[in-house]
């Protein structure tokens, strides 16, 4: 397994990507739905991470600089030929870790609440996310939610 910076015009990755945008529209109210498309991905203050796993693209990962203090944690997706693998929680690790590295005191998330999104909730609260305010131009709401951890 290894976790690199993904390149963007690799088709594993774009593949990944537009499943990714497909499940976020599919699972979300319209006007509460987030993802960053390819263009987005490209911004110069989102870095995206790809876990490798068996010479495949097997999860990817987005983090996007909003200030000095602050990173947004954007967007994560594993194929699906590969979940349940651990693959969420490594590159979970792997953003928080490149977050502290590069000097960030808060990394936070902007995500929905449902069946579809538990797992998600999950991993985020076990690595010691919590909920709190809203933030970059979210709103809290019966379905959209913000998480916050502290990196200090």
């Amino acid at each position: 397994m290894q976790v690199e910076i993904a390149d963007l015009e690799n088709p594993e990755v774009v593949d990944l990507v537009r499943f990714h945008h497909a499940e976020m529209q599919r699972n979300s109210p319209p006007d509460m739905c987030f993802p960053l498309d390819l263009e987005g991905l490209r911004d110069p203050r989102v870095t995206v991470l790809a876990v490798r796993l068996d010479g495949r693209v097997a999860a990817i990962g987005a983090m996007k600089r909003l200030d000095a203090e602050r990173i947004e944690l954007k967007s994560m997706r594993t194929h699906p030929d590969f979940v349940r693998r651990g693959l969420a929680g490594v590159l979970l690790d792997a953003i928080i870790e490149r977050a502290i590295i590069e000097g960030f005191a808060i990394l936070s998330l902007e995500t929905g609440s449902g069946p579809h999104f538990d797992a998600a909730l999950a991993l985020y609260r076990k690595r010691g996310f919590e909920n709190g305010e809203a933030f970059a131009g979210y709103a809290n709401t019966a379905f959209n939610q913000c998480l916050h951890l502290s990196l200090a």
